[in-house]
């Protein structure tokens, strides 16, 4: 896995599979599949091996064990300089407490040098807002990343599940002002998920901010390991097991049917198609995946060694192809060529394309 790409419009260079660490721990919201120091030790040491430099956790993950558990596997191992280290901010860590939550100012410096304790590092490569929340003005937010970046504790600033009119307001307010960019905007997205496409992609390229996806399986819907049930879903998973609930409809099973088939004609596992789909899209510059093992992180580690045929990728295109707002009906290729430009041949911008940073040099964005 020694493939790296450029996150956004920097120089950070991260690896195409990120390690997703919500399940290190046993505490809080997702203690129900959490995973003990030691069981969680050989899945980040195989995730190393591997060739692996990009890390992502949170602040609210398992109440805060998450970022402890990984603060001692890397000093453990002693690879802190050799990692893209990544948490986020935003979910309250003390609910009697109406600043210990949310996107204000005090609320980010309390919560990234709670962070920078627990891991036991001085600094961050990337730090995210986690979600958005509804009230901070987003220049409170963009001038506090770029006061954390002087203040030596980030070295980079990114968002995490926002819409994407307030991303793109972000990233035009820190450029109008010479302030830190964003250089990352994570969120879901897989064959079951698109809802990012119409708007997120574009404004990614354009903008210069690598997309980092999460849940590229699904919650597991992907894997094979849940079925129609007479009542729902069937299949051992943590869906079938009370808790979480994942809703699923007919067209989510058509994209089931057409990967269980691409993945027997590609000699591969569903999981390993699912986030091979998602890895190879336009503006994707790095995929987020877990494991409960460290052999279901191998098979996940695998993923990219092998290519779609374009014929199968239009299936599965085809079967998860999300209903197409009135609005964004008009910016196809399609109807521009025969409205807006008949005759003329004028197309997309090419995928990955990002326009030319201020000394003049293109850059690839994802």
């Amino acid at each position: 896995m020694n493939d790296y790409y450029l996150l956004g419009r920097s120089g950070l260079r991260v690896s195409r599979l990120a390690l997703g660490t919500m399940n290190f721990g046993t505490g809080g919201f997702h203690a129900a599949y959490g995973k003990t120091e030691a069981e969680a030790e050989p899945i980040f040491r195989r995730y190393l091996e591997a060739g692996g430099n990009f890390i992502d956790t949170a602040d609210f993950y398992t109440a805060g064990e998450s970022e402890t558990i990984l603060g001692r596997l890397i000093a453990s191992a002693g690879v802190r300089d050799r990692l893209v280290l990544t948490s986020k901010f935003t979910n309250t860590t003390d609910p009697a407490d109406p600043n210990a939550s949310g996107n204000g100012r005090k609320h980010m410096i309390r919560s990234v040098e709670a962070s920078l304790r627990r891991l036991g590092t001085d600094h961050l490569d990337l730090y995210l807002l986690h979600t958005w929340d509804r009230i901070t003005p987003v220049e409170e937010v963009v001038r506090t990343f770029d006061d954390l970046v002087r203040a030596g504790k980030i070295r980079y600033a990114g968002l995490s599940d926002v819409p994407a009119w307030y991303a793109a307001r972000a990233q035009s307010f820190a450029e109008a002002h010479a302030l830190t960019p964003m250089i990352n905007l994570q969120l879901p997205y897989s064959l079951v998920a698109r809802d990012i496409e119409p708007e997120f992609v574009p404004m990614a390229q354009s903008l210069g901010l690598g997309l980092t996806a999460w849940s590229p399986i699904g919650g597991g819907l992907l894997t094979g390991k849940y079925r129609r049930g007479t009542d729902g879903l069937a299949g051992e998973g943590r869906f079938t097991k009370g808790g979480d609930h994942l809703p699923v409809g007919d067209r989510d099973w058509q994209v089931v049917e057409e990967l269980e088939r691409v993945a027997a004609e590609l000699g591969r596992s569903m999981a390993q198609v699912a986030i091979n789909w998602v890895a190879t899209q336009p503006a994707v510059g790095s995929v987020i995946i877990g494991a409960s093992s460290p052999e279901q992180l191998d098979g996940n580690l695998t993923a990219l060694d092998f290519e779609i045929p374009p014929e199968a990728r239009h299936r599965l295109d085809q079967a998860g192809a999300p209903p197409r707002g009135s609005v964004y009906s008009m910016f196809t290729p399609e109807y521009q060529s025969w409205v807006v430009s008949p005759g003329l041949g004028i197309g997309d911008k090419p995928a990955g394309y990002a326009p030319p940073t201020w000394n003049g040099a293109a850059r690839p964005v994802g």
